[in-house]
């Protein structure tokens, strides 16, 4: 992580003019927040899928209900709801193919609703950021 001096020298500030603009920053609404990125490998997950549920319908009940069983599940590290051919689009992170195959028996498919599960394997990881092209 860059020191609060190292930004201001790079970014031509004084260090507390840089401070006070960084804390205007979080402040605001541009900064979502910060995290610190774990190697996912040396935590034990070296497994990466992508995974596409359809459910039976899209009520809200429904949807509801996904959202609240894959909020409880650590696992699982992204979900975007979609428009298309599935429902949602979830990032998993697995220990071995064992562990992969209990979170699609006892996790994905046993919530109500959920017509489909497919899954896509990565091979490795060519790209990952969370930096916006500013």
């Amino acid at each position: 992580r860059l020191s609060n001096a190292d930004l201001a020298e790079k970014v031509n500030l004084s260090p507390s003019a840089c401070l006070r603009r960084l804390h205007l920053l979080m402040q605001g609404d541009l900064v979502a927040g910060t995290h610190l990125v774990l190697d996912q490998k040396a935590a034990g997950f070296p497994g990466t899928a992508y995974v596409f549920i359809t459910l039976d319908g899209q009520d809200r009940k429904k949807l509801d209900a996904f959202e609240a069983r894959v909020n409880l599940v650590p696992q699982i590290q992204e979900c975007y709801l979609l428009a298309g051919q599935s429902d949602y689009l979830l990032r998993v992170i697995f220990r071995d193919m064992e562990d992969l195959e209990r979170l699609h028996s006892e996790v994905l498919t046993s919530v109500p609703g959920v017509s489909r599960v497919q899954s896509t394997l990565t091979l490795r990881t060519v790209k990952r950021t969370a930096k916006l092209p500013l």
